[in-house]
């Protein structure tokens, strides 16, 4: 059974360093991302994780930077806290065109029979949205929202 690979293509009228900051600082992320953070200090090995909101932060995701060239390339393995053998990889690729960046997400490399295509399939076009909207209108869409 071949291992599914999801790919998902987004145009925003922004600049690679906004987009790159969308992605990796806590501030923004909340913004578009239901309140949840990615926080790290985005170095290759370091770990990363997507976190909720509030006194007492838990983490939803977690992983290891994989690769990080800023504004152009970050690559994260990606496990749910509670299953953290069940790792795959999410790659976003930022590229200039024209006056706006193409943002290409692939999460790929899942374990065989993982749940977790399942559980990303539908969240990724919204987190995605979302994300344009708010760099495009300064504000992120209720449906990103991950509760």
């Amino acid at each position: 059974m071949e291992k599914p690979k999801l790919v998902y293509t987004t145009y925003i009228r922004s600049t690679p360093k906004e987009v790159w900051a969308a992605i990796t600082k806590p501030e923004f992320t909340r913004q578009y991302w239901g309140g949840h953070a990615n926080v790290s200090d985005w170095k290759k090995g370091s770990k990363w994780e997507h976190v909720t909101a509030g006194e007492k932060p838990e983490a939803w995701i977690t992983g290891k930077v994989l690769e990080s060239d800023p504004t152009k390339r970050l690559v994260l393995s990606w496990a749910d806290p509670d299953d953290l053998a069940d790792k795959s990889r999410v790659t976003f690729v930022i590229e200039t065109i024209k006056d706006s960046v193409c943002l290409t997400v692939t999460h790929d490399q899942f374990k065989a029979r993982s749940p977790m295509p399942g559980k990303v399939n539908g969240g990724w076009p919204r987190v995605l949205s979302s994300l344009k909207s708010f760099l495009e209108t300064g504000k992120g869409l209720a449906a990103a929202d991950c509760g």
